[in-house]
């Protein structure tokens, strides 16, 4: 990714310590966190600090690479074993966060001393990071060929550079169309309620050059029923061996929209997001946050504060899932490094 000019991604490992782009202070500051153990990664999971499927599981990873670091001779496996259910229990939903942790995990049990077991826990959680760069960029490559010369894209959340180490998986394929001279525009959703479309999405599409729209989320139908959406794509945080796929709150109800108007709804997402093991959308757990994100908003003062302040009255109260699954039938196709794939055919195509 760039900002401002120079190449980043979102999370990565220096030192010992876990660095990462603070994404709950973005669009209106930019800084770098610098978490020393596990345990501040675990709370940067929880917090949002760091959030997308990808990104999650890359600092995931290099979470247990600390617990591997940190972990004392004596107990040395009991405190990792402490260690892996803290990073676990950070997000429900997301299931590159667990394939992360198990990834690094089985690899320092299969190794023969305690010394060696730490040294491939560095080696596999930056394998893990290395790789979803990887994979979002052939992702981009496939998806890229879905792209016309003025396409109008719409988009729900943040899929982008900010959801993985790098590219992203649903803005990835805009990125590469970008560079390959194409003109994209992207209505971007706000994505009630952290409005990560708004926060997040529009930040990255200017830091690209894109040209964009942030629209409310009820917008977006009528903007579909008008014509003025070609095709439109999202990211995954588990998709089902069945195709069924969990997103942010509100891409079930764009993906019947975009059904009911005849326009194509992709799924973007690395092979690592899909759980074999999950039969159907009906078995994946779905978080649900603190209902002060609906009640109340975040944002800036005009003397440059962020501050957060309540909408409700003060005896309101919410619901606040975090995710829906859209089932396999509204979805035209998944996106993986692989290429594009109908929803029946993604469990043959990554084993």
């Amino acid at each position: 990714m760039q900002v401002n000019g120079k190449p980043y991604r979102t999370v990565w490992m220096e030192d010992g310590a876990v660095k990462m782009i603070n994404q709950l202070l973005l669009p209106h500051a930019f800084e770098i966190l610098k978490l020393p153990d596990h345990r501040a990664v675990a709370e940067a999971i929880i917090s949002m600090a760091v959030r997308g499927a990808g990104a999650i599981g890359v600092a995931a990873a290099y979470g247990m690479a600390q617990v591997a670091r940190e972990a004392p001779e004596q107990g040395f496996w009991d405190y990792v074993a402490d260690g892996t259910l803290r990073l676990q229990k950070t997000r429900p939903t997301a299931q590159n966060l667990f394939y992360a942790v198990k990834k690094v995990n089985d690899a320092m049990r299969d190794a023969p001393n305690i010394k060696e077991a730490r040294r491939v826990a560095q080696e596999v959680a930056q394998g893990i990071a290395d790789a979803d760069v990887a994979q979002c960029e052939s992702i981009g490559c496939h998806g890229a060929k879905l792209i016309k010369n003025g396409a109008r894209i719409l988009t729900h959340c943040n899929a982008g550079w900010l959801a993985f180490a790098d590219w992203g998986s649903a803005l990835a394929p805009i990125y590469r169309a970008k560079r390959q001279g194409k003109d994209v525009f992207v209505f971007c959703d706000e994505t009630r309620p952290r409005c990560q479309g708004t926060i997040l999405t529009a930040w990255e599409l200017d830091q690209e050059g894109i040209d964009y729209a942030v629209i409310a989320d009820n917008a977006a139908g009528y903007f579909m029923h008008r014509g003025d959406v070609d095709f439109a794509i999202t990211g995954a945080d588990r998709i089902a061996a069945n195709g069924d796929t969990a997103n942010k709150i509100g891409t079930y109800e764009k993906a019947v929209i975009a059904h009911e108007n005849h326009i194509p709804f992709y799924i973007a997402a690395p092979s690592t997001t899909i759980d074999l093991k999950c039969p159907s959308g009906d078995r994946i757990p779905i978080e649900e946050r603190s209902e002060e994100e609906v009640l109340g908003a975040i944002g800036v003062t005009d003397n440059g504060i962020v501050t957060s302040v309540r909408i409700a009255h003060k005896e309101a109260h919410a619901r606040n899932p975090a995710f829906d699954v859209t089932p396999a039938q509204y979805i035209t196709g998944i996106i993986t490094e692989y290429g594009v794939s109908k929803p029946e055919e993604i469990r043959e195509r990554i084993q």
